[in-house]
């Protein structure tokens, strides 16, 4: 069931020959050139990224702070009191605003809203 698509997908072209009476397969090799294909860099700019975290963020946030209270310089702990379970939904608030998956060693490391900002801007597959 599977060999046709190995076949195709290693490059492998399978001939079948029949010589007295029986047919077996000879395979024939080719060569494959792999192409890879870059996503363009991303459309985002930098007040629509932030616009877009800082709604997210509303959803967090336990310090009653209005959405214009809310700077670029925030600290998600200190200024925004969000706890590291808060953190971790934010996160993964953020990775499905976005369309991204953002690294677990990534993200241990994002303690600011301009820093996540700053890492979805660099990431070519954010939508």
């Amino acid at each position: 069931m599977f060999r046709p698509v190995v076949a195709r997908c290693t490059g492998l072209v399978a001939k079948r020959q029949l010589i007295n009476s029986t047919s077996y397969i000879v395979p024939i090799t080719t060569i494959h050139i792999s192409t890879r294909f870059y996503s363009p860099p991303s459309a985002l700019d930098r007040n629509a990224i932030s616009r877009r975290i800082i709604d997210v963020l509303k959803t967090f946030n336990k310090t009653n702070k209005d959405q214009q209270e809310i700077t670029e310089k925030a600290s998600f702990q200190k200024d925004l009191g969000l706890d590291s379970l808060d953190l971790v939904e934010f996160i993964v608030a953020v990775e499905e605003e976005f369309s991204i998956e953002i690294p677990d060693k990534i993200a241990d490391d994002l303690k600011t809203i301009s820093q996540t900002v700053e890492y979805i801007k660099n990431e070519t597959d954010a939508s």
